[in-house]
């Protein structure tokens, strides 16, 4: 698995940025039964960063928290058929790496959502990682059932790794 970690705010936090990224990217892989070695990029950004990130790759002009862009298409969440279908479009010939895709993190958002729902910094890390990494293999939250099984599924995962909320 390759993992690349860049933190353009320098932001520091109270446990290790890059292994609780690998810690949480590996569980939601192996939850979701991925059977392919995955190459993931995580940026930290501020709140002006990701919303230029927003305003430039989605045409929202305003902050949020995460952002997520999968580099693979799915007929379903975490369904890999396409992939195997046309190895050539997915997987780096170098490292033989499904490129799963990109995640850019708010380290602002992550503090003070801490805050606000009451729990530590690694579990909102963790949190909007996991988050985003659903959305890398397929989720998403558009519709209320979508949502409700996407939740779960984070549950699942940050519970498995024993983060759970405070």
């Amino acid at each position: 698995m390759t993992f690349y970690v860049e933190n353009e705010t320098q932001a520091e936090f109270p446990f290790d940025i890059a292994e609780t990224f690998e810690r949480v990217a590996r569980e939601a892989l192996k939850y979701e039964k991925c059977e392919y070695e995955a190459e993931i990029s995580l940026l930290i950004t501020d709140a002006e960063g990701i919303r230029v990130y927003n305003r430039e790759y989605r045409q929202i002009d305003k902050e949020t928290d995460v952002l997520s862009f999968p580099a693979v298409d799915y007929d379903a969440p975490s369904d890999f058929s396409l992939v195997r279908e046309d190895e050539s479009c997915y997987i780096n010939p170098d490292s033989g790496e499904l490129v799963l895709g990109d995640i850019i993190l708010n380290e602002e958002r992550v503090r003070s959502q801490a805050e606000e729902f009451g729990h530590t910094l690694l579990r909102e890390f963790a949190f909007l990682l996991t988050h985003s990494m659903l959305h890398l293999l397929g989720y998403d939250h558009m519709e209320a059932e979508e949502e409700k099984e996407m939740f779960a599924r984070q549950h699942a995962i940050l519970h498995s790794m024993g983060i759970d909320r405070d």
